[in-house]
């Protein structure tokens, strides 16, 4: 079986297959590695082509750069987000730049997490969370 993956560096679609684990994936078009799973910054635009194309859970954290809570979780977030490459793709937000989508996805309290699955919203979570919680979180929609 095989998922549909949007590079994070050049943004193209990579058709892969589906494993627990990935010792190497390269993106067809750009050639740099899938794996480099840091968190995304994200703008409109961007946002839609991962909602669009991405097979596989993406995890958006809706943030602002003068929320306390937002940093505090910020390292457990690229923690996580570096602890599962191919997994889930991991996307930030920040609502003070991108004010149309807050707005767009009803963001009322940062930090919110939604997560997002064949171009579907899965749940949603509002204030920060410790590692263990966020990745038990992010698990059960892969």
């Amino acid at each position: 079986m095989n998922v549909n993956v949007v590079c994070p560096h050049c943004l193209k679609v990579n058709r892969i297959p589906k494993k627990e684990s990935y010792a190497k994936a390269n993106c067809g078009e750009c050639k740099r590695s899938l794996l480099e799973s840091k968190p995304v910054s994200v703008d409109a635009s961007k946002l839609g082509t991962f909602i669009a194309n991405s097979e596989i859970p993406l995890i958006v954290d809706f943030w602002a750069p003068w929320c306390g809570p937002c940093l505090q979780m910020a390292p457990a977030f690229e923690e996580v987000s570096l602890s599962m490459p191919l997994q889930a793709q991991f996307l930030k937000v920040n609502t003070d730049e991108q004010q149309a989508l807050g707005g767009q996805y009803g963001i009322q309290s940062i930090p919110t997490l939604i997560a997002f699955k064949n171009a579907k919203e899965l749940d949603r979570v509002s204030g920060a969370l410790p590692k263990e919680q966020l990745k038990s979180w992010v698990r059960q929609y892969l």
